[in-house]
């Protein structure tokens, strides 16, 4: 059984930065590929950051140079470095992970496990 845990938001001014967590246990699928979504309140779930077991990553417009995704695969934790924040980047964030071939995609549809996620409020 896949448990997917994100940690880490909070509220910060704009301008800030927070960093956020995903702590995955009972998955053990390699290749696989590991993504950032976030949804604000009436909006559709976006995402924003993926990254793949090599190590390759993609990014949503909206977030290019100021979010950064990475991985430790030891702690089989997910990152999200969140920079610069503006209020537009107040939402839910939630971790999404799927296994088989390495694919680079915010899509949302082809992630089966998804976390609870975690609030990040940034007050202008």
């Amino acid at each position: 059984l896949v448990d997917v845990v994100e940690s880490g938001g909070g509220s910060v001014q704009a301008g800030g930065s927070l960093r956020l967590s995903c702590t995955i246990s009972g998955y053990t699928y390699r290749p696989y590929s590991m993504a950032w979504f976030r949804q604000a309140p009436e909006k559709e779930r976006e995402g924003v950051a993926v990254i793949d077991s090599n190590g390759l990553t993609g990014y949503a417009d909206l977030v290019k140079g100021r979010f950064t995704v990475s991985k430790d695969n030891a702690k089989n934790t997910l990152y999200l470095q969140m920079n610069n924040l503006k209020s537009e980047d107040t939402a839910m964030y939630f971790c999404a992970l799927r296994g088989g071939p390495c694919v680079v995609t915010l899509i949302r549809s082809f992630y089966p496990d998804w976390g609870q996620g975690t609030q990040v409020t940034v007050s202008s």
